[in-house]
């Protein structure tokens, strides 16, 4: 017996899936524009001598702008530091998250509670999270000097210190964004079915077998997703570095983005800085694309 799908769509189901479309094709639209133009314009502006002194389309250099960004010292410097900086932030806070995530899960009450608290830290914007522990780590004046200096121990210049600054920037992307990963992971947790681990009980398994092999496959999706947009904002981190460090000292916490930024704003080439976006967006595609087939095959 063949099934619903083969058979022929009715005049009316067309009609309905014309006027589906009718509807949504505004919205369609005006979000293809709002991508594709700022895509389109920075891919031309990266083929052209643009500078904010001469803001002009006079002078056709083709790929030029890509040669000089990869051939830029600075620019495969912040690239590789950032690269450090994802993979430190994202594993690290992955880590801390599963595991309260996994904590809080079994908690039945007050529940509504933790997630306010979990909360609190990403209702803060970047910005003022960034000033906030800039004070808190002031080398003189900062709280955390002087909680060292209670118990004995030296002071620490925080963020004037190369070998101390990058940590102390993921230390504070963790506490800022960590509570994302406990609240993505905690809503997968949630929805899990409870019958295999009922069986699983029933069965013998421990608690390290149920979540080896229970837990982690059908949190699978969810852990990837979770990990593929917490790549993306961190690959985009600026704010924090703006505010706190100014990729200071010296280049120890020059990312990416600040790195741009620091080309077309301060440097004023815009044309270099937008062939810098174009070769930080090649790879967070590809790895998305990587990811959304694991997904697909999970």
């Amino acid at each position: 017996m063949s099934g619903a799908a083969d058979r022929p769509m009715t005049a009316l189901e067309r009609a309905d899936r014309r006027f589906g479309w009718f509807l949504t094709l505004p919205g369609v639209l005006m979000l293809a524009a709002t991508i594709a133009f700022p895509l389109l314009w920075a891919v031309a502006t990266s083929l052209f001598d643009f500078t904010l002194i001469a803001p002009t389309y006079d002078t056709f250099v083709g790929l030029d702008n890509y040669a000089l960004a990869l051939g830029n010292t600075e620019f495969l410097h912040a690239s590789w530091l950032t690269v450090g900086f994802v993979v430190a932030v994202v594993l690290i806070e992955f880590a801390i998250g599963f595991l309260i995530a996994l904590m809080l899960n079994g908690v039945r009450r007050g529940k509504p509670i933790y997630y306010a608290i979990l909360l609190c830290p990403l209702l803060i914007n970047p910005v003022v999270v960034g000033l906030v522990w800039r004070m808190v780590l002031h080398p003189t004046l900062g709280v955390a000097n002087y909680a060292l200096g209670l118990i004995g121990l030296s002071p620490v210049n925080w963020l004037g210190d190369v070998t101390v600054a990058f940590w102390t920037l993921v230390g504070v992307d963790i506490w800022h964004q960590v509570s994302f990963m406990i609240v993505l992971l905690l809503a997968g947790l949630s929805a899990l079915p409870a019958e295999p681990y009922e069986a699983a009980r029933v069965d013998g398994a421990s608690v390290f077998q149920r979540f080896w092999h229970i837990t982690l496959p059908l949190m699978r999706r969810v852990i990837l997703v979770t990990l593929l947009i917490r790549m993306i904002f961190a690959v985009k981190t600026y704010d924090l570095v703006y505010i706190m460090t100014r990729g200071g000292p010296g280049t120890a916490t020059d990312l990416v983005s600040y790195s741009i930024y620091r080309t077309a704003f301060v440097g004023l080439n815009l044309g270099q800085a937008t062939a810098m976006a174009g070769l930080l967006l090649i790879p967070v595609l590809g790895i998305t694309a990587y990811l959304y087939r694991l997904m697909r095959k999970a």
